[in-house]
């Protein structure tokens, strides 16, 4: 009898064990016994009365609460993100009246404490580095309470759905509907009010709804529909749960109560009937808290009035340390920058640099039309970029960079002053619906122009300089639409012959060399791999990398060289150019843009190379190989260096997504016209 006992007691208490593979449905109504089952991280707290309290009224918080195991979300056999559910009751008190921020959100992702994530915009789940990162593997459905245009938001009251990014893929103004109408009820979500959110995905028709309610019934009309294959996103055990800021405001961001399934059929819905309620305020004496205040107010009037134009003076000095008298160029004083900008005017805004905003202004005794780039205070690398910037660009001259006029530093804030280019940045006249279409003539002369200038860099100033960020965003347009080279801020200086570091590998994907993922080590060949990607998109008309072209056309490179094979080259050419283009000069260009994307650094051109054959100096060769071990099959790099799996890696995320449903991406190139062909390349050269 004893050993029949024994074995029902096991059997009993492994059933009760919560095995992470076995967590798919959840089930809080409120979070008072939840302790061991709910992992908290930052500000978050369970209160007595078992609400979860995300962040409270402290500004520049993070507050995570996600479930202690992870759950299977995807089928392991074939890779598919399983159908899920989720209601969960929220509620959010801003500090002051209709004041607060930043919001909170619904999230997946591989950590429960997110490092490195920042407060305020990001949400406690991402940085400003790792912003839209495809690596990250992060799914959230935020509830944004301030409007960041950063980010492109739509207002300061949405529901939006982010992946691997706080730009949001899909969002909409915050709503519901009321059975019976199909008015949309408006509905404000720093209110105080106990609001009920369900969150739905059909693995089978890949559709997530959002779906909000002031009442226990959930609508039959959502607010949100995004078709979206969530499979690409993420991995097959995840963290569940939430994640919530506060900025320079601050809210507090509660949670009553949470539901969640993994699978098929309605998750069970909470009744807010049976939810723990915010407490209410307690009544306080009004004619005592008056009188306080008021005899306050004389005692310390005099004091604050005292301090008060001694503060005024101390907050407006500027501060000069000693080691900003060695950096140079040009030290602007705050107030001239300021009056020039009108105060930093939202008119004025021109757009967002890589860590910051920029203005546009004129110097009051100059008249001199300049553009400011501010550092973002949220920016941990904010300094470290200030600095960059001032000691390479603030140092060199060049027609085809952009020319660094001067700088300021004043407490937290990080100015930069440049020449104002009047017809913005490349992309912008490049993709979406430009103002103007570029002409084939102007198209070559900025490349000749970046060219001239990155050549400048690499080879002819003092020391090298390796820019890391080169990209179309990046090319900055005159008044006479000459191309210059600007945003220095992950810049790196060598001396002539130095072996470059061991660094951060940092940049934007599609540009980035392949070789970068595996030494970490920024080299004038990872800026020709940039330069080839910004040579084929000026061309076609195309990023190096866009999710919404086929998936035969999502790699660029890839595209371009498929067309090459088949000896129909022009046919990747820019759309909007209407054919009217110079054959002879789009032909150099291609092919170029196809050698400087080699996956082996050393069988890229130099920049010296580069520019010679786009001055028509030398000669193109006749035939080219693919531009990366990954176009042929296995020995068939054309690379000649063995390491044809770095591009492969560096695109994983992209072909496992895209590419799963076919076998043949980029074809196979012959074994004897790949050894012929890489005789024709320039010799080998040694990368600084």
């Amino acid at each position: 009898m004893a050993p029949k006992l024994y074995f029902l007691f096991w059997v009993f208490f492994f059933s009760m064990v919560p095995f992470p593979s076995q967590s798919q449905e959840l089930f809080f109504n409120g979070f008072q016994h939840s302790s061991n089952n709910i992992s908290l991280n930052g500000a978050a707290e369970i209160e007595s009365n078992g609400i979860l309290r995300l962040t409270n009224d402290t500004s520049r918080l993070i507050g995570h609460a996600f479930h202690t195991f992870p759950i299977r979300l995807k089928n392991s056999s074939t890779g598919k993100a399983l159908s899920f559910s989720t209601n969960f009751a929220f509620c959010i008190v801003p500090e002051f009246q209709k004041l607060g921020g930043h919001g909170f959100a619904f999230a997946m992702a591989p950590s429960k404490e997110l490092p490195g994530a920042l407060p305020s915009q990001y949400l406690g789940l991402l940085n400003s580095s790792d912003n839209g990162n495809l690596t990250n593997h992060v799914f959230a459905v935020e509830f944004d309470t301030v409007r960041d245009f950063e980010f492109g938001d739509i207002n300061d009251n949405h529901v939006g759905v982010d992946l691997d990014s706080l730009v949001s893929n899909a969002s909409v103004p915050v709503a519901y509907f009321i059975d019976g109408n199909s008015t949309a009820q408006n509905l404000t979500l720093q209110s105080g009010r106990t609001i009920l959110a369900w969150i739905d995905y059909d693995s089978a028709d890949n559709q997530l709804n959002v779906t909000l309610s002031l009442s226990s019934k959930k609508s039959n009309r959502s607010i949100l529909s995004f078709g979206v294959d969530l499979s690409p996103y993420l991995n097959e055990f995840m963290y569940v749960g939430f994640s919530a800021s506060t900025g320079l405001l601050a809210s507090s961001h509660y949670l009553m109560g949470w539901s969640f399934k993994v699978g098929d059929g309605e998750v069970r819905s909470l009744d807010l009937s049976s939810l723990p309620a915010l407490p209410v305020p307690k009544k306080t004496n009004k004619p005592l808290i008056l009188g306080l205040s008021i005899s306050a107010f004389f005692v310390s009037i005099f004091a604050v009035l005292t301090a008060a134009y001694v503060f005024w003076k101390w907050k407006n000095r500027d501060v000069i340390e000693p080691w900003e008298r060695e950096i140079g160029p040009h030290r602007f004083p705050y107030e001239e920058l300021k009056k020039a900008t009108k105060g930093f005017s939202s008119k004025e805004l021109l757009g967002f640099g890589g860590f910051g905003r920029v203005y546009k202004g004129i110097l009051p005794k100059s008249n001199t039309q300049i553009a400011i780039k501010r550092i973002s205070h949220e920016s941990k690398q904010g300094l470290q970029e200030f600095l960059s910037e001032i000691a390479t660009i603030g140092r060199v001259r060049h027609r085809n960079l952009v020319q660094l006029l001067g700088w300021c530093r004043r407490r937290g804030d990080l100015l930069l002053v440049y020449d104002l280019m009047p017809n913005g940045s490349l992309d912008k006249l490049l993709f979406d619906e430009p103002k103007i279409i570029l002409s084939w003539d102007q198209r070559f002369k900025i490349i000749e122009g970046v060219s001239s200038g990155l050549l400048y860099l690499h080879e002819e100033w003092e020391k090298t300089v390796i820019h890391r960020d080169i990209k179309a965003g990046n090319v900055l347009l005159d008044a006479d639409l000459n191309g210059r080279l600007g945003d220095f801020g992950l810049a790196k200086l060598y001396e002539r012959g130095a072996n470059p570091s061991t660094t951060r590998v940092m940049g934007t994907m599609g540009y980035l060399a392949p070789e970068l993922t595996k030494t970490g080590k920024p080299t004038t060949c990872s800026d020709v791999y940039a330069f080839g990607a910004l040579l084929l998109e000026v061309a076609c008309g195309r990023r190096p990398i866009d999710p919404k072209a086929m998936p035969e056309e999502l790699i660029l490179v890839d595209f371009v060289w498929d067309r090459w094979r088949e000896g129909a080259i022009l046919e990747v050419m820019d759309p909007k150019l209407k054919g009217q283009y110079n054959e002879m000069e789009a032909m150099v260009v291609l092919k170029l843009g196809l050698m400087c994307s080699a996956d082996a650094p050393l069988a890229r051109p130099t920049m010296r190379q580069v520019d010679r054959y786009l001055q028509g100096e030398m000669s193109l060769p006749e035939v080219i190989p693919p531009p990366g071990g990954y176009a042929g099959k296995k020995g068939e790099s054309g690379s000649g260096s063995g390491d044809g799996g770095g591009f492969e890696d560096y695109l994983h995320s992209y072909r496992s997504s895209y590419f799963e449903k076919t076998s043949t991406v980029s074809t196979a190139v012959d074994i004897e016209a790949s050894s012929s062909l890489s005789l024709s390349l320039p010799t080998s050269v040694e990368c600084r």
